[in-house]
């Protein structure tokens, strides 16, 4: 079955880095779009970056554009989110998502905390 498994998350302070992983299994995860959300408290889940199959288009929520990365190793199946200068509202809990046949997969999300 689909899985999709996240990790990376913890608490930085305001400008630090932090990347995240997202390891996939159970489709063929060469052939999918990758996508990374976000979800704070009391707000709805916002797209935060998208990646194609082979990682030739990215795009980006204009919050992070130019802060955040998204890339993706299909050997190992894996897509990343590499987050630089990071800001207290980007604190979220952050997903992998991949849309196979018309059904959405989420994993488990990782929380980010950026706090001083």
């Amino acid at each position: 079955q689909v899985q999709l498994v996240e990790s990376g998350g913890g608490l930085v302070q305001p400008g630090g880095s932090l990347r995240l992983s997202c390891a996939a299994s159970g489709f063929t995860f060469s052939s999918a779009v990758m996508k990374w959300y976000r979800q704070a408290p009391g707000k709805e889940r916002e797209l935060v970056a998208t990646i194609t199959s082979a990682g030739s288009l990215r795009n980006y929520a204009g919050s992070v554009k130019g802060r955040f990365t998204i890339s993706r190793d299909n050997a190992k199946n894996t897509v990343y989110l590499q987050m630089n200068s990071l800001k207290p509202e980007d604190t979220a809990v952050y997903y992998c998502k991949v849309d196979i046949q018309s059904r959405s997969y989420w994993g488990q999300g990782t929380q980010v905390t950026v706090s001083s």
